[in-house]
């Protein structure tokens, strides 16, 4: 594989743009291929099958548009499919929980740390396994949050409503005391603020998406994958439905216009 290659980046919809966000915000010389699976969103309510199934159809389709390496940005795909897709791709593949879990662990001082995310990926246990295969002893609350998808994806990071939700979703962990969460979603680190002003100053907030950057730029490094000195940067987008919504939502996430967003059909010849 060639070093100059774009990264791929997929989830099932729009919030792994905050992955991309902090991919290019860590390693502004590397090129990157996202796809939204926009077409089949939300993945947290699909059977674990389900999610494996569109998670190797879309490893086939990035690394059909040879890319040097493949970002899991969605937690649920990470907790149910992210081992079968390492052992059956070509090139390096990263997850957003790992990294996510070890930040917690760093950052924990009283060894309780509350995750939020969505049903599916709650339901999963994947963030406490990964937390207490790094700290047995540690205690994990675990809360699903799933109107939080929706208000973002609205636009509506400091709303009064959201603000209702996030107390109601949020009430368990404080009374748990927890002292850490992990943003389990990316979509929440649009929330990140409005979380913080919720549980209080002294809860350290881990963002997974921020998390997976260092992540991938350790996995590029270790594997001389980097892209070299003056490599010419090109970012790519693709969705498998509704591409003028995936533009006007998804410029929110990463902060400036997502220009020729591509109409991805899972399967189909790759696009030049």
């Amino acid at each position: 594989m060639s070093a100059d290659a774009p990264i791929g980046v997929f989830d099932s919809g729009i919030g792994g743009l905050t992955v991309v966000r902090a991919i290019h915000a860590l390693l502004p010389g590397e090129s990157t291929l996202y796809l939204g699976d926009t077409a089949r969103v939300p993945y947290g309510s699909k059977s674990p099958e389900t999610v494996r199934r569109y998670a190797r159809e879309i490893l086939a389709w990035l690394e059909g548009r040879a890319v040097k390496a493949i970002v899991v940005a969605c937690n649920t795909a990470t907790a149910h499919a992210l081992e079968e897709l390492s052992a059956a791709a070509s090139v390096p593949v990263v997850g957003v929980i790992e990294p996510g879990a070890r930040a917690a662990i760093a950052a924990t001082r009283g060894g309780v740390i509350g995750v939020i995310g969505t049903a599916g990926t709650i339901r999963s246990g994947a963030y406490g396994r990964a937390l207490r295969r790094l700290r047995p002893a540690v205690r994990v609350v675990e809360q699903p949050c799933p109107l939080f998808v929706p208000l973002v994806e609205e636009g509506w990071f400091d709303h009064p409503a959201t603000r209702l939700v996030a107390e109601e979703y949020l009430a368990p962990l404080r009374a748990a005391g927890v002292d850490t969460i992990v943003l389990g979603c990316t979509h929440y680190p649009m929330l990140s603020t409005l979380i913080g002003d919720v549980l209080g100053p002294e809860v350290a907030r881990i963002d997974s998406a921020q998390e997976t950057a260092r992540e991938l730029a350790a996995v590029l490094a270790a594997r001389h994958l980097e892209a070299p000195r003056g490599t010419v940067v090109h970012h790519r987008w693709a969705a498998t439905d509704d591409v003028a919504r995936f533009a006007s939502v998804g410029e929110r996430f990463v902060g400036e216009p997502l220009p020729a967003i591509e109409l991805a059909v899972l399967g189909s010849e790759p696009f030049s």
